[in-house]
C-alpha cells in the first residue's frame, strides 16, 4: 500500500505542488481517523515542507497535535491553528477546529468567538456544528438566552440537528414553556428514534411528560431509563426527586 501511495504522489509533487499538499493533507486526515498519528505526522511534515503556509495542512497539524494530547503538543497545536486562520481567514473548518481546541482548554470566550465566525460562514457544510458548539458553551456558562439563540440558528442551518432539538427542549422546559418543550422533545424523538435515546434525553422526556401530567408516558420513560442506564446520574436524580412536588425538576 505504501508503494502505491508513493507512486500516486510522486507525479503530483513534481508537477503540481498545490495538489501534492492537498493529497498529503487528505492522507493525514485518513491516518488520524484510523489512529495512526505517526503516519499522519509524516504526511503533514511532507505537505508543510512543500508549502509551510497552506491553511488546511496547518489546521490538520493542529488537530493531530491536539489529538495526541500531551502537554507539549497541546501547546504547539495552537500555533498551527492560528497560522491556518492567518493564512486563510475564511477557513471556517479551521475556526471550528480551533474553537474545539479552545473549548478543551476551557478558554470559553475565545472558543465562542471562533464558533461564531464559523457559524456565520454561509456555505460551510458543518456550520450547524459550530453553532451547536457555541450553544453548548453558553449552556455551560449559564447563558440561556444566547444558548437558545445559537441552537435555533443551528436548526435553521440543519433541520436535523438533534443536538439542538434536545438542548432547546430542556431550555424551554426550564423556562416552563411546556408546549414548546414538548414539541421540541417530540421532534428529537422522531429524529433519533424512541429506542436510541441516551440517559440525558430520557431525563428530559421524563420531566416534560410529568409537566404535561402524562403519567403513562412518564412511567414508560422511567422504565427505559432504569433498564438501560441504571447507574446514570439521571436515574439517580430521578430517584431523589420521584416524590418531590416541585413544579420544575432540575
Amino acid at each position: 500500500m505504501g508503494m502505491m501511495l508513493s507512486a500516486c504522489q510522486t507525479p503530483a509533487s513534481t508537477k503540481d505542488p498545490k495538489k501534492a499538499v492537498q493529497v498529503r493533507t487528505q492522507l493525514a486526515a485518513e491516518y488520524i481517523k484510523s489512529g495512526d498519528l505517526d503516519a499522519a505526522k509524516r504526511a503533514l511534515d511532507q505537505a508543510l515542507e512543500v508549502n509551510s503556509r497552506d491553511s488546511m495542512a496547518n489546521m490538520m497539524m493542529g488537530v493531530l497535535l491536539q489529538q495526541e494530547g500531551s502537554a507539549a503538543n497541546l501547546e504547539r497545536a495552537e500555533t498551527y491553528f492560528k497560522r491556518a486562520i492567518s493564512e486563510d481567514s475564511n477557513n471556517a473548518q479551521a475556526r471550528n477546529n480551533y474553537g474545539t481546541y479552545l473549548y478543551q482548554r476551557q478558554r470559553y470566550n475565545d472558543a465562542i468567538e471562533q464558533f461564531a465566525i464559523a457559524g456565520a460562514t454561509l456555505g460551510y457544510d458543518q456550520r450547524f456544528r459550530a453553532l451547536e458548539n457555541q450553544g453548548r458553551i453558553y449552556v455551560l456558562l449559564g447563558d440561556q438566552m444566547n444558548a437558545e439563540k445559537a441552537f435555533k440558528q443551528a436548526l435553521q442551518a440543519n433541520r436535523d440537528s438533534y443536538v439542538s432539538m434536545l438542548e432547546l427542549a430542556e431550555i424551554f422546559y426550564l423556562q416552563q414553556q411546556i408546549p414548546a418543550a414538548t414539541q421540541m422533545y417530540e421532534q428529537y424523538v422522531r429524529t433519533v428514534g424512541q429506542t436510541n435515546q441516551g440517559a440525558r434525553a430520557l431525563w428530559v422526556g421524563i420531566r416534560v411528560a410529568r409537566a404535561n401530567g402524562d403519567r403513562v408516558g412518564m412511567q414508560a420513560l422511567v422504565n427505559q431509563l432504569r433498564a438501560l442506564f441504571p447507574d446514570s446520574s439521571e436515574y439517580k436524580r430521578y430517584l431523589q426527586l420521584q416524590y418531590s412536588t416541585e413544579a420544575v425538576w432540575k
